[in-house]
């Protein structure tokens, strides 16, 4: 369903009981709401939550903003290694209005936030402006922004930002299936089959490189967070896989140092993914994180 949040049209799909306390999930950069496997959100369910997921602005089925141009991302990455000021199309803080906005559109007075990698950021942004929406913080995969954290390899940055051969389904796909071979769980690879079949669904539902641009850049031109996130009081989770070769464990270390409370989970053999062996080791840690504040 589509719904008004911060002034703009947002892509979202509820699971379970509105009756029951919501738990926000936030996804990462690029990607789409049904990027959140069943993994991660039939055992809230089940648990007794109401699962809330949105396409964030720019991608999916939610608002796009092509009118406002195509990025420079290579001159976007000089600028922020240099610490120049970087102008986005929008920002960062933009994107956490809009997860409150959509609370607000919903009735939702409070709610357990989620948030995976760029979904972090957004969430971290969410439990420093408005605390009292919050009822537990859990980032995953995900970064402080603080400057001086080590720095993905050229390799994976390569991989990240390289684009697909041509606008054939094939390949596209076989760009993603690379991207994952990257920075997936070396401990927990995906069935082959499986991981090409949910690019697929993906690309058939909404392929939209420019606004994953747009995002990048968004993510460039945050040089703040690391402080306010030391203005969160919400309970807080860290999780993070010890093999991300794209967000390094120093980045989800540093963000438990600097949020005030937090506790830091580290997860042996998991990258940069939802791999359903990874989520598995994970899983009960971030369930009782939810339990114990709802």
């Amino acid at each position: 369903m589509k719904i008004k949040a911060n002034g703009i049209s947002i892509e979202v799909q509820t699971h379970g009981s509105p009756e029951h306390p919501a738990v926000l999930l936030i996804m990462g950069l690029g990607m789409q709401l049904i990027a959140w496997p069943a993994v991660v959100i039939e055992p809230l369910v089940q648990a007794g939550y109401r699962v809330i997921t949105f396409d964030n602005r720019d991608i999916g089925l939610s608002q796009h903003f092509d009118h406002l141009g195509k990025p420079n991302i290579v001159w976007a990455s000089i600028k922020r290694k240099f610490g120049w000021s970087i102008q986005s199309a929008y920002t960062l803080q933009d994107m956490a209005r809009d997860a409150i906005g959509m609370l607000d559109a919903m009735n939702i007075t409070a709610a357990h936030i989620v948030g995976a990698s760029m979904g972090g950021m957004i969430a971290q942004l969410v439990a420093s402006k408005a605390p009292e929406r919050v009822l537990s913080l859990t980032s995953i995969m995900s970064s402080s922004g603080a400057p001086g954290l080590p720095e993905a390899k050229p390799a994976v940055i390569r991989a990240l930002i390289s684009r697909p051969k041509s606008s054939s389904m094939e390949d596209i796909t076989a760009h993603y299936v690379k991207l994952f071979g990257v920075i997936g769980s070396p401990a927990f690879p995906v069935e082959p089959q499986l991981l090409k079949d949910r690019i697929r669904m993906g690309i058939e539902r909404s392929y939209h490189p420019e606004g994953t641009m747009r995002q990048m850049v968004a993510i460039a031109a945050d040089t703040h967070r690391h402080e306010a996130i030391r203005r969160i009081t919400a309970p807080t989770l860290v999780l993070h896989g010890l093999a991300d070769v794209l967000v390094p464990p120093a980045h989800g270390r540093d963000t438990a140092q600097r949020i005030p409370g937090a506790r830091f989970v580290g997860i042996e053999g998991m990258g940069h993914d939802f791999a359903p062996g990874a989520v598995a080791q994970w899983l009960p840690d971030f369930l009782k994180h939810i339990h114990e504040h709802a």
